[in-house]
């Protein structure tokens, strides 16, 4: 494989049809990270992380694994929960990371964020010394997803080699064109609305209801509140007029979703911190670690997050 630079922030993504090809590649993006003395974060579904384990066996001691099947089951949480994180553990250092959000068997809702999230890497990593290897499995994926791959990526590595994307734009216009209108709310959905700060508890009983009825566990029903709670919230602080709260279950899942007549103009929106002293800015956030998937569509006078919770089978 063509060498790499070892400075500044680079984000390419690695086309491969073979166990061969993909070892090849992300174990010598490994062991180069490891020789220069940089951190490295490897983050894959499995199989991939069981045969990456053992192919570096060797130097397994100086990286993490993680299974980004459960890291990154909601995509949004991939840049505040894990990316960034393992950045600022690291703190003047320069960080190597493998990161396969799009694996064969994300759904069509789950792909829109993760192609978003992938496109806003380049923006929330920009200036910092890293690495961002994505693997894009090119015999199991849709032809789609691969096209999209050299949008959201300013290299990409065919073959072993580098090649700069002709298709590649700017971040966030890139993240813009996967903002797209979620399936409509099944008429059969339980609603209830809500326009000021008095009608939230409201709000809560009717979703701590319904989320005990669908089968949601005690916990989880806990995180389903503390999240429909913050937006609710955000609404009745930062919006004009009144906002809707819908529920319904789907195969495997409750969904939750939360519509108002604001708009999430910043694309960073929950998935960049804010700073510790801030009195706001952290709702969105905290939704995309509690929940399983949020998926967003916003359009000035509008805005629908739809929460995904996992029903746990007995």
């Amino acid at each position: 494989m063509t060498p790499a630079v070892r400075a500044g922030f680079e984000h390419p993504g690695l086309l491969y049809d073979s166990h061969a090809a993909y070892l090849t590649c992300t174990t010598g993006f490994v062991r180069d990270a490891v020789a220069a003395g940089e951190p490295v974060l490897v983050a894959v579904p499995p199989p991939k992380l069981g045969l990456l384990r053992s192919a570096l066996a060797d130097v397994a001691a100086e990286v993490t694994f993680a299974d980004i099947t459960v890291d990154g089951r909601n995509p949004g949480w991939l840049l505040p929960g894990v990316l960034l994180p393992f950045s600022s553990a690291h703190h003047g250092r320069r960080i190597s990371v493998i990161g396969e959000p799009v694996w064969p068997g994300r759904g069509r809702l789950e792909y829109l964020a993760c192609a978003a999230h992938e496109a806003l890497v380049n923006a929330a990593f920009a200036g910092r010394e890293a690495a961002i290897l994505c693997p894009y499995d090119t015999g199991a994926l849709p032809r789609d997803r691969v096209s999209d791959a050299w949008r959201t990526h300013p290299v990409m590595i065919v073959d072993g080699t580098r090649r700069a994307s002709p298709w590649y734009d700017d971040p966030y216009r890139t993240a813009g064109t996967f903002n797209r209108p979620l399936p409509p709310v099944p008429p059969t959905a339980a609603t209830i609305g809500f326009g000021h700060a008095e009608t939230l508890s409201a709000v809560r009983r009717f979703v701590a209801a319904h989320a005990v009825d669908a089968g949601l566990t005690t916990d989880r029903v806990d995180d389903l509140l503390i999240a429909v709670n913050e937006l609710a919230e955000n609404t009745v602080t930062h919006t004009a007029g009144d906002g809707v709260v819908s529920l319904w279950t789907e195969t495997g899942r409750l969904v939750c979703q939360v519509d108002d007549h604001g708009h999430l103009a910043d694309p960073m929106a929950g998935r960049i911190p804010p700073p510790l002293d801030a009195e706001s800015g952290r709702g969105l956030i905290m939704t995309n670690r509690l929940c399983d998937l949020v998926r967003v569509h916003t359009r000035p006078g509008a805005t629908s997050i739809r929460l995904h919770m996992t029903l746990t089978e007995e």
